[in-house]
C-alpha cells in the first residue's frame, strides 16, 4: 500500500505442557518457550510496531510468591527490548554466559524456581497505536491483580469494540481519561466480572467457557483475544463473525496460537494440522494442561472474516493468502485490457512496493494468458501464410515488466516544519531512471489498495511524470474504500477516504448537495432516538453514481497539476474480491454492509463528524 493504515494488532500464545527441565533435556534449552514466543512475535511484527508486551504465568507457585510477570515497551524495537530485559536477569545469575549460549549451560533449579520469566503459560502482543498514542500504559496485555491467584487475569488481543461506553455502564464505571475508556480496559473488566461470578461457584477452578460465553454476549466488535488466569487456566477466543483471525496447533509438548497461521508454520516448522479457531469459539487450556475447543457464541449466519487481512495485513507467504492475492491481480486484467485497447505493446507493467507485488504477479499471469490466447488465435487465422519470420515474431511477443518504483527506508528530518516533513515523505519513493524512454509508452502500476490517495498524488504520480509517458494507469487490487472500519483497522474518518471525497465532489457538480443535508438530518434524528445502529445512512451518498463515475472523479482529484500524461485509476470490483477470497467475505469498508449493528452507528457518527467539521473518530 502506498499509504500506511494502522491495524490492531497481533498476538502470540504458548502453553508448555511439560516441566521446564523437560525442554532443557529435549530441545537443549530451558528458554524453549521464551525463544518461540520471541520468534512468533518477530514473525508478526508487521501487525504492530508501536509497542509490544508479554506476560508470563508460572504454575504451581507457593502461596505468596510471584506467579504473573508482565513486561511492556512502547515505540520501535519494543520486542527486542522485552527480551533484552529477560536476558539481563538471566545474565545476573550466569555472569559468564549469554542467552545464545543456553545449549551448553547447566541451568540451576534455583534460577528456574525464582525467575519470574521461567513460566509455562506465555502471552505476547504487538500493538499499533490508535488510542493513547505510544504511551506504554496502553500496550497489551492489561492485568487485573488480586491477592487471590484465581482472581488475577491478563488479557491481550487484536480487536476493536464499538460499545465500550455501554460496557462501562454495565459495570457501573465512569472514567474521565482515555485509559479508562479504552476498549481493552472495558473488555478485561467485563471478563473479570464474570470470572468473579464463576469463582463464587468454584473458588479454585472457574468455568472459563461460561465466563467467556457471558462476556461475549456483551461485546460488539471484532476480536481475537488471549488471556491468562492466575490459577493456571488460559484461553483464546474469537468473535462470532470471525472478523479477526486466530489459529492454533496442539503438540504433545505445547499448544501454540497466533494471529497468523504462517507464523506458527515458520516458527515451529509445522506444515499441517494448524487449525483456524472457528468464529464464536474458544480454545480453553486448563491448569492441568488439558484443552478443548468450546462454542461460546452462536456463529453468525453469514461469517465475515476481514478481507483486508488477505489483501494487505497478513504476511503474503501464507500459501492461501498468496493464491488469493494472485487471483486478485488476475481478476482486474479485463479492466486493464479495456483501458489499453487490448494491446500490450508499448505498455510497461510494474507495482508499488512492497505489498502490491503479489497481486502484480497475478495481473501479469492473467495478461500472459490473454497474450497466449491472442497468439494462438493469430496462428489459427493465418496459418496458411505463416513463415519462419512471422512465427518467430509471434513467439517473441512478451508482457513488458520493469521495477519502476523503489521504496526507500523512512528517514527523519531535522527540520520540524510541515513542508519539510512532507518533502521527506515524498522522497520515500523513487523511480528507476532509463527503463522507460518512449513518450508513447503507457505505464500500468499495481497498488494493493488506495485509501487517501495523498502519496499517489504528491509522490508517486509526480515521480512517474518524470518519465514523460503517454498514459499512467494506477490499478488497485482492492475495491474503493468508502466506509470507516471499527473492528481493528484504524480507518475511522470519512473525510480521509478519496472515494468519499469523490462522491461529495460529484454531488456538488450535479447540484445535489441537498443529499448531504438529508443524510445529516437522518443521522441526527436517529442519534436523538438512539437508533443510529439500525441503518447505515451513508450508503445514500453513493447510490447516485456508478463505480466508474467515482473512479473517474478520483483520477481527476489525484491528478497533479503539472502532469502531462493521461491518468486513469482502476479499482477491483467487490465481485472480483469475493471470487478471489471466497472464505473472507468481510467487505464493510467497501460496501457499508457491517456485520454488527455497532458498525452502522460508527458509519453514521463518522458522517455527523464530517458534516460538522469535527476530526473525532467515529467510535
Amino acid at each position: 500500500m502506498s499509504e500506511n493504515i494502522k491495524h490492531e494488532c497481533g498476538f502470540a500464545y504458548i502453553r508448555l505442557l511439560k516441566p521446564l527441565s523437560y525442554y532443557k533435556d529435549k530441545y537443549g534449552t530451558v528458554f524453549y518457550g521464551l525463544k518461540k514466543l520471541h520468534f512468533l512475535m518477530e514473525k508478526q511484527k508487521n501487525r504492530g510496531q508501536d509497542g509490544a508486551g508479554i506476560s508470563i504465568l508460572k504454575l504451581n507457585v507457593p502461596y505468596g510468591e510471584s506467579f504473573l510477570k508482565r513486561i511492556r515497551f512502547s515505540g520501535n524495537h519494543a520486542i527486542g527490548k522485552i527480551f533484552q530485559q529477560i536476558e539481563k536477569e538471566w545474565v545476573l545469575h550466569h555472569k559468564d554466559a549469554q542467552i545464545k549460549d543456553t545449549h551448553s549451560v547447566d541451568f540451576s533449579d534455583e534460577w528456574m524456581d525464582n525467575s519470574d520469566f521461567a513460566g509455562e503459560v506465555l502471552l505476547g502482543h504487538l500493538r499499533y497505536a490508535t488510542q493513547g498514542l505510544n504511551n506504554v500504559k496502553y500496550c497489551h496485555p492489561f492485568i487485573i491483580p488480586d491477592v487471590h491467584p484465581s482472581k488475577n487475569i491478563a488479557l491481550a488481543g487484536n480487536f476493536n469494540l464499538v460499545n465500550t461506553e455501554e460496557l462501562l455502564r454495565f459495570l457501573g464505571m465512569t472514567s474521565q481519561n482515555s485509559m479508562g475508556k479504552s476498549d481493552l480496559n472495558a473488555m478485561i473488566r467485563v471478563v473479570h466480572h464474570f470470572l468473579l461470578e464463576e469463582l463464587e461457584k468454584d473458588a479454585s477452578s472457574p468455568n472459563i467457557k461460561e465466563v467467556l460465553r457471558k462476556a461475549c454476549e456483551k461485546f460488539d466488535g471484532g476480536y481475537a483475544c488471549v488471556g491468562q488466569v492466575g490459577n493456571g487456566d488460559s484461553f483464546v477466543f474469537r468473535d462470532k463473525n470471525g472478523i479477526r483471525p486466530a489459529y492454533f496447533y496442539a503438540h504433545e509438548d505445547f499448544i501454540v496460537a497466533a494471529s497468523e497461521r504462517i507464523a506458527i508454520t515458520t516458527c515451529f516448522d509445522i506444515k499441517d494440522d494448524i487449525t483456524e479457531l472457528a468464529p464464536g469459539h474458544a480454545l480453553i487450556v486448563k491448569a492441568n494442561g488439558t484443552f478443548s475447543v468450546e462454542r461460546i457464541a452462536s456463529p453468525a449466519e453469514n461469517i465475515t472474516p476481514c478481507s483486508f487481512e488477505r489483501i494487505y495485513f497478513s504476511r503474503g507467504n501464507d500459501a492461501d493468502i498468496y493464491k488469493e492475492r494472485i487471483q486478485l491481480g488476475k481478476n482486474i486484467v479485463p479492466a486493464v485490457l479495456k483501458q489499453i485497447d487490448y494491446n500490450t505493446e508499448d505498455v510497461v507493467f510494474s507495482f508499488i512496493p512492497n505489498t502490491g507485488e503479489t497481486a502484480f504477479y497475478g495481473m501479469i499471469k492473467g495478461l500472459e494468458e490473454n497474450l497466449n490466447q491472442q497468439i494462438h488465435q493469430q496462428i489459427l487465422e493465418n496459418k496458411a501464410h505463416l513463415n519462419s519470420e512471422s512465427i518467430e515474431a509471434l513467439l517473441n511477443k512478451r508482457i513488458c515488466t520493469e521495477k519502476i518504483i523503489h521504496k526507500d527506508i523512512k528517514a527523519r528530518t531535522f527540520i520540524t516544519d510541515d513542508l519539510s516533513r512532507d518533502e521527506l515523505v515524498n522522497l520515500v519513493y523513487d523511480t528507476t531512471h532509463g527503463v522507460v524512454d518512449n513518450t508513447e509508452k503507457t505505464i500500468v502500476l499495481m497498488d494493493d489498495s488506495i485509501v487517501r490517495g495523498t502519496t499517489l498524488k504528491n509522490s508517486i504520480i509526480r515521480i512517474l511524470n518524470r518519465l514523460n509517458v503517454k498514459k499512467i494507469i494506477i490499478v488497485s487490487s482492492a475495491p474503493q474504500i468508502r466506509y470507516p472500519d471499527c473492528y481493528g483497522i484504524d480507518m475511522s474518518r470519512l473525510g480521509d477516504f478519496i472515494a468519499f471525497r469523490a462522491a461529495i465532489s460529484l454531488l456538488n457538480e450535479k447540484n445535489k448537495e441537498f443529499i448531504l443535508e438529508e443524510t445529516y438530518q437522518k443521522c441526527t434524528v436517529a442519534r436523538e432516538r438512539n437508533t443510529l445502529h439500525e441503518q447505515n445512512f451513508v450508503k445514500e451518498i453513493y447510490t447516485h453514481f456508478t463505480d466508474e463515475e467515482i473512479s473517474h472523479k478520483i483520477s481527476e482529484m489525484l491528478r497533479p497539476q503539472e502532469l502531462s500524461a493521461e491518468l486513469i485509476i482502476l479499482f477491483q470490483t467487490t465481485q472480483g474480491l469475493h471470487q478471489a477470497c471466497p472464505q473472507h467475505k468481510g467487505d464493510w469498508y467497501f460496501t457499508g454492509n457491517y456485520p454488527t449493528s455497532g458498525g452502522n452507528r460508527v458509519a453514521n457518527t463518522a458522517f455527523i463528524n464530517y458534516y460538522e467539521g469535527k476530526s473525532n473518530r467515529g467510535y
